[in-house]
């Protein structure tokens, strides 16, 4: 028995406990286990079709067994709480905020006041956004070089 089918057999057995976890935490009254084994299944199928998805490439990587091994572990396991914690700092961030969801050019167009806002996008559809990014990048160099003084880091 190779370390493949000693890392396989631990994942089933670790999907027979979340299995078991899943089934006890839907008899019980409390709503934190409901929403840890729901956000672990829901993470572990992503996990799975991200597998399945890029089966050809993760074929060449050795660790990837390890890699899935360790990430199921921590989100199944109630001494990490691991799902639990992905909930609560990614996705509910996500689904409460709307403009997390968005790029940073989103988040900037809807900080800044509507006039502004009109003034970017004539700018945009006159020039193109190529023009938009290219002063972007030149209004960041040369606020570094305001705070450095003058001097430009890049150049040496």
């Amino acid at each position: 028995m190779g370390w493949g089918s000693f890392l396989k057999a631990v994942l089933y057995n670790i999907d027979i406990f979340a299995g078991y976890s899943s089934i006890r935490a839907i008899e019980s009254p409390s709503r934190l286990d409901d929403q840890q084994w729901l956000t672990y299944w829901v993470l572990y199928s992503f996990m799975t079709l991200f597998e399945l998805s890029f089966s050809r490439v993760l074929e060449w990587l050795p660790f990837w067994p390890y890699v899935k091994l360790i990430a199921t572990c921590w989100l199944v396991l109630p001494v990490f709480n691991g799902a639990a914690y992905v909930y609560e700092n990614f996705v509910r961030q996500m689904l409460l905020n709307p403009n997390a969801r968005s790029g940073p050019g989103q988040r900037i167009l809807n900080a800044i006041s509507p006039s502004t806002k009109n003034s970017v996008e004539r700018f945009v559809h006159q020039y193109g956004p190529d023009a938009l990014d290219r002063a972007m990048k030149r209004a960041e160099k040369e606020a570094k070089l305001n705070r450095n003084g003058g001097y430009d880091d890049d150049a040496y």
